[in-house]
């Protein structure tokens, strides 16, 4: 493999990672908090299994540098993360959550189909693999859109309300990485702007098939994913507090 590609894939497993293990945070945050115990159990598998879909990604890293996964979750500050402002918001009320995680698992199943044709082969098993799972995240949660946007009064207030405040951030998601066009060009990752197409038209029809109004206003776009939001290092302060608390520990 050449040192750029190399170079360039590693940047993308990590930012891959990032998104899981963030996203993965947030939803767990709900444990013990969801609106019905089934939707309390159903988003805690969820959470678990973007965490392993995290590992996944941080595996594939591993093969390439040698880095350890722990260590770069557990260890990382925050300005060394490499995921989209969106997941990294606070989880606010269950139509924020599940709206985030709606407009995600569309952008990650449009991205995980391109990406079963890698070039790279154990990037398309991954991607094979984890979309199994994803179909099934994407199913529960554009239910709860329809549900949301179609009941109450308030429940479509709410579902709106999230909308118009993550419209802008989830067009991070198709900002491609520095260097990216060299994976795009060895056909090893999707073109985003070809997956941002497909992320489009499923969004626009099931939002608005749901009584939602996309925002005329896009809002704020964050640029490149070097930058964070305020709300990361908090984040990352509650999810590395027990291995930071004694970086020695081999067992627990």
């Amino acid at each position: 493999m050449k040192p750029e590609v190399k170079k360039a894939l590693i940047a993308k497993f990590t930012a891959l990672a990032d998104d899981e293990l963030v996203l993965s945070h947030r939803d767990a945050e709900w444990t013990g908090h969801g609106p019905i115990l089934e939707e309390d159990i159903a988003l805690a598998n969820i959470a678990q299994d973007e965490l392993g879909h995290a590992t996944v990604w941080l595996g594939l890293r591993k093969e390439l540098d040698g880095s350890d996964p722990d260590q770069l979750a557990f260890f990382r500050d925050s300005t060394k993360f490499r995921n989209a402002e969106l997941l990294e918001l606070p989880r606010g009320d269950w139509a924020f959550t599940m709206l985030r995680q709606y407009l995600f698992d569309v952008y990650e199943a449009a991205w995980l189909s391109a990406a079963k044709a890698s070039s790279y082969q154990p990037l398309a098993d991954a991607a094979a693999k984890i979309l199994r799972e994803e179909r099934f995240h994407l199913q529960h949660t554009q239910a709860w859109v329809e549900r949301l946007g179609l009941g109450t009064e308030e429940s479509n207030r709410r579902m709106q309300a999230a909308l118009n405040m993550q419209w802008g951030y989830t067009q991070q998601l198709f900002v491609p990485l520095q260097d990216e066009e060299i994976l795009v060009r060895e056909n090893i990752v999707p073109d985003l702007s070809a997956v941002k197409t497909k992320w489009l038209e499923h969004t626009t029809r099931h939002l608005r098939d749901s009584r939602l109004e996309l925002p005329l206003n896009i809002g704020y776009q964050p640029g490149s994913r070097e930058t964070h939001t305020e709300h990361l290092w908090s984040l990352l302060a509650e999810m590395q507090s027990v291995a930071r608390w004694d970086a020695e520990a081999k067992v627990w």
